[in-house]
């Protein structure tokens, strides 16, 4: 895959994600600019995001020596957090566009997102009933929610990963606690962290993923206002369009995707931009 290619795949996708996780089915539906909070339509949906929100936040790896897929550049040795998500992508698209020019907002969109998983915050007196531990416990945003994400998707013995990680937020909190107690108390902090933390961390996460939807939708535009055509052998009973596919993206996948982000592109994000207050932000 070339840089261009490489390009459409990282956009389509970003936006396919996002689709998947910020959608009135997921929420329900608001008309106002400034929602004091977003609701989940079920307690099933809210599940739902967190798991695909610990997706879009994993990093893109090589398997048995084999290459990152899709062509996909590996994230440097010691990257920040931010870097090991799907954030390090378009990153790379706002550092050497080739679709378009002004990555001006799609960048500010994306670093906003990063710097906000990036940034600290201390969940007071989580109380960890099953191990008879109460704990103050300092944790990256980016770090609690991929633990709840991956406790959301998987059993006991798939957990040995986030294990290890409680285990060493107890002990920076002066609790050091053994792999077995650290497996007993699993369920009690992803009761804590994902139903009251993320649940209120939702409706901000909702409106930067958003944010960055909107700023692919703007960032493509120039290119489907060259790209889209009516092509020649099109009918007046039967209208067909088509693209001008960039001469630089050849492989089958890469142009399957570009045309996914054009159709995309052909009208506005379905969820309306929207901020939520400073007040509902506050906390964690």
């Amino acid at each position: 895959m070339n840089d261009t290619e490489r390009e459409a795949i990282i956009l389509n996708s970003a936006w396919e994600m996002i689709d998947d996780m910020v959608n009135w089915a997921m929420f329900m539906k608001i008309e106002r600019a400034d929602p004091s909070n977003l609701m989940f339509a079920t307690s099933g949906h809210a599940r739902l995001f967190i798991i695909l929100l610990a997706d879009f936040l994993s990093d893109i790896r090589a398997f048995k020596g084999e290459p990152v897929p899709l062509g996909l550049k590996p994230a440097p040795s010691k990257a920040r957090p931010s870097d090991l998500t799907f954030l390090f992508h378009l990153r790379q698209v706002c550092s050497h566009p080739k679709l378009g020019h002004d990555t001006t907002d799609l960048s500010a969109a994306v670093e906003a997102f990063a710097g906000w998983l990036e940034g600290e915050f201390t969940a007071t007196g989580v109380n960890l009933h099953s191990i008879n531990v109460a704990a103050d416990l300092r944790v990256a945003r980016y770090r609690y929610i991929k633990m709840c994400g991956d406790m959301a998707k998987h059993n006991l013995a798939r957990l040995a990963t986030n294990v290890g990680h409680l285990r060493r937020l107890l002990e920076q909190a002066g609790h050091p606690v053994s792999e077995q107690q650290a497996y007993l108390a699993v369920e009690t902090f992803f009761e804590w962290f994902y139903r009251d933390i993320f649940v209120y961390h939702s409706s901000q996460i909702a409106e930067l993923l958003n944010n960055i939807r909107w700023e692919i939708y703007h960032y493509l535009q120039p290119e489907f206002r060259r790209s889209w055509h009516i092509p020649v052998t099109s009918r007046p009973e039967f209208t067909t369009y088509s693209y001008h596919v960039p001469t630089a993206i050849t492989e089958p996948v890469a142009i399957a995707m570009y045309w996914d982000a054009m159709n995309r592109s052909r009208s506005q994000p379905y969820v309306h931009r929207f901020v939520i207050p400073a007040y509902m932000k506050d906390r964690h």
